[in-house]
């Protein structure tokens, strides 16, 4: 189990969880963040830092963003598991089910 981050971060990238995350497990897409399952140690620290409250225990995503969780582990079988994302940086590609969203949380 891990957690899972929904539609709510996508094209906010707040990454008030990335500097709370002990284990440096939240990757950046090019339009959305993801915690990698295997480094995730489900601590929780990311969940209540969270502004736009995106992030949710894989368990407990809302059937309305019930995709975002395979959404999630998609983006890791395409970068693998590097052990660490401050050292990977910023990457230009997200899965398919997030690339092919609509401009998201536009006020």
């Amino acid at each position: 189990m891990t957690y899972v981050i929904a539609q709510p971060c996508v094209d906010i990238m707040d990454k008030a969880c990335v500097e709370e995350c002990p284990v440096d497990c939240i990757y950046e897409g090019k339009r959305s963040l993801y915690i990698h399952p295997d480094e995730c140690v489900d601590c929780g620290a990311c969940e209540p830092v969270c502004p736009t409250e995106a992030i949710f225990y894989e368990d407990d995503v809302p059937d309305e963003w019930i995709d975002y969780n395979d959404a999630n582990a998609a983006f890791f079988d395409v970068l693998g598991s590097p052990g660490g994302a401050a050292r990977l940086g910023p990457q230009d590609f997200d899965p398919a089910f997030v690339a092919e969203l609509p401009p998201q949380n536009q006020e």
